[in-house]
């Protein structure tokens, strides 16, 4: 890493880059590595934010988690959680790079950080202690597996193990599988949105009291929030929730089934519904047997209903068939692949499939109408901004001094 400059403590702010978007004007340092942070991140940042992605001396590990690699040598999964952001190369245990965090720090409105529990401390950048008087409207995100304390606090926390810890895997699978990871990291991705989300309250929170606050967001108390309905009927029931396969465990018909060309995945909730679907695939009958005449009914009984449907759907078509019960008012549709998904018509619709150049990636799923969002520019380079991040953060004031 090249010799860094001493900031002048004497310089005036930058000023703030115009951008497009709810957030344009928010400036936000991300000190975040592989996903939930960054994916937060990345989101404030396709909404106008002004993201700077401090990485470590060896970088985020995310770009080495491959193959594949692009291009520029990064791993994919890196792009798909780091575009419209700046990058510099810091190591936070040394005092002159910490300067130079301050320097930003000093017009941020937003922290995003996802170490250990006691890194920040040790760092001297405890945000009670060290960041809230200097910089009293920062908001100042921590994300961590478990929290700093209770009897898991400060304990590495990973998606699948907490996949594993907090029940998600218990229901996930079928007897032949047994308990199954889910094939995406939902943890750590909703754990993204809900640090967004706490960013964001308390962003408007500031608006009202002026002061910034600490948001706290744990895989754990992610990982639990997510046990619905099965939850909830352990509470109801006292009966433990087992595997369900792809079905689910209050609604039948809810379930994958094989028409007479490939899988598709059925979902029905009330008996209107379950009629329509019955006369589309030629056995109005079963509307009327007595096994099936309610979802109460329909679920004590799941086991001859999954067989009836199957003999029906031999017959059918599968795209014909879902795009029947979808104008009928009935959700159905194919099990697509991941390509057949993104290569969806809908999907370039919705623009959920951006591409600039070399760049592809998943689009915005929240869509504003006055002050849309964009997908930023591609993932940068490590360390690629140094030079301008580091003219922003010359106007850092001296250590020990306190924000006005």
């Amino acid at each position: 890493m090249t010799e860094t400059p001493i900031p002048d403590p004497t310089a005036a702010l930058p000023p703030r880059r115009q951008g497009a978007g709810a957030l344009a004007g928010i400036r936000v340092v991300d000190l975040s590595r592989v996903l939930a942070g960054p994916l937060c991140t990345q989101m404030l940042a396709d909404h106008g934010a002004d993201v700077v992605k401090v990485e470590p001396p060896f970088g985020d590990e995310t770009r080495r988690l491959g193959p594949p690699f692009d291009a520029s040598g990064d791993a994919a999964y890196f792009s798909a959680l780091n575009r419209g952001k700046q990058s510099i190369g810091l190591n936070l245990a040394q005092p002159q790079d910490r300067q130079i965090l301050h320097g930003l720090l000093r017009d941020a409105d937003v922290l995003v950080e996802n170490f250990l529990p006691g890194t920040m401390q040790k760092w001297q950048l405890d945000f009670e202690r060290d960041l809230a008087p200097r910089y009293p409207r920062l908001v100042y995100c921590s994300i961590t597996g478990f929290g700093g304390d209770g009897p898991l606090g400060g304990l590495p926390g990973y998606d699948a193990v907490l996949q594993a810890m907090c029940g998600l895997m218990s229901v996930n699978g079928s007897i032949g599988s047994g308990p199954t990871r889910i094939g995406v990291p939902v943890v750590d991705h909703l754990t993204g949105y809900a640090a967004f989300s706490g960013i964001l309250m308390a962003l408007l929170a500031r608006q009202h009291h002026g002061a910034g606050q600490r948001v706290e967001t744990t895989l754990f108390d992610t990982a639990l929030s997510l046990l619905v309905p099965h939850a909830a009927n352990w509470f109801c029931s006292g009966q433990a929730p087992g595997l369900t396969g792809n079905a689910h465990p209050n609604i039948a018909p809810y379930d994958q089934f094989d028409a007479g060309d490939g899988p598709m995945f059925l979902g029905i909730l009330n008996d209107g519904q379950f009629r329509k679907f019955c006369d589309r695939a030629g056995r109005p009958d079963l509307a009327l047997d007595e096994r099936f005449q309610s979802n109460a009914l329909r679920l004590r009984n799941a086991a001859a209903l999954r067989t009836e449907i199957e003999t029906a759907l031999r017959a059918c078509r599968r795209d014909e068939l879902c795009r029947d019960l979808m104008a009928a008012g009935v959700a159905a549709g194919p099990v697509n692949t991941v390509p057949q998904a993104l290569g969806h018509a809908h999907a370039q619709h919705r623009r959920m499939h951006v591409v600039d150049g070399a760049y592809q990636g998943i689009g915005l799923p929240i869509k504003l109408s006055a002050t849309p969002g964009r997908a930023g520019a591609a993932p940068p380079a490590f360390d690629q901004h140094r030079g301008s991040i580091l003219d922003e953060a010359a106007s850092c004031d001296p250590p020990g001094a306190k924000d006005a």
